[in-house]
């Protein structure tokens, strides 16, 4: 990134989002001067599962993955916001380019379903929400599955739940600031 150029961040979401999953790491963000934008699939407000609401700044269509450095891929109900996510295919398209150009990626709980459905985690180690068979697909997918509160494996960092926010925003941060 060019001296002085802001850094800029997207983040994949939808309907039925983990409220702290997207507005931790949304709010760390903003704190340390990073431009961050959320996607969703339709311009219209979307609906957190503990009550917290937003509008997207843009639909998945719209995002242009050169135009931002980083990409955070919240969870949520394994039947609301990662798999509505997961199954656009320009959320996979987003990924997967993010993915092969080698910029960060951050994501957290369920938001793996977007990396195993763009073919991108083969190979790669990862962490991810414990239950609702999403191990099972990393694993299926090719990925090295491992029960730990943070996992960075070069330009990707997971984590499984809320609880670990404090690291998985650590590490993040860490990954970023290598950008600046």
């Amino acid at each position: 990134m060019p001296p002085g150029e802001a850094t800029r961040a997207i983040m994949l979401t939808a309907d039925k989002f983990e409220d702290l999953e997207v507005l931790y790491p949304y709010f760390r963000l903003l704190e340390e001067g990073i431009h961050a934008d959320v996607a969703a699939p339709k311009m219209e407000q979307l609906n957190g599962e503990h009550g917290y609401s937003l509008m997207p700044a843009k639909t998945f269509d719209q995002v242009d993955p050169g135009d931002y450095d980083v990409l955070f891929l919240p969870g949520g109900d394994p039947n609301g916001a990662p798999m509505t996510v997961r199954k656009h295919p320009k959320a996979q398209a987003i990924a997967r380019e993010f993915m092969q150009k080698n910029k960060p990626v951050a994501s957290i709980c369920h938001g793996p379903y977007t990396l195993i459905s763009a073919g991108v985690v083969r190979g790669r180690k990862m962490t991810s929400f414990w239950g609702d068979g999403v191990p099972q697909e990393l694993t299926n997918a090719g990925a090295q599955y491992a029960d730990a509160e943070v996992v960075v494996d070069g330009n990707l960092v997971t984590s499984r739940f809320p609880g670990d926010l404090p690291s998985f925003m650590r590490e993040s941060m860490k990954l970023i600031r290598t950008l600046r």
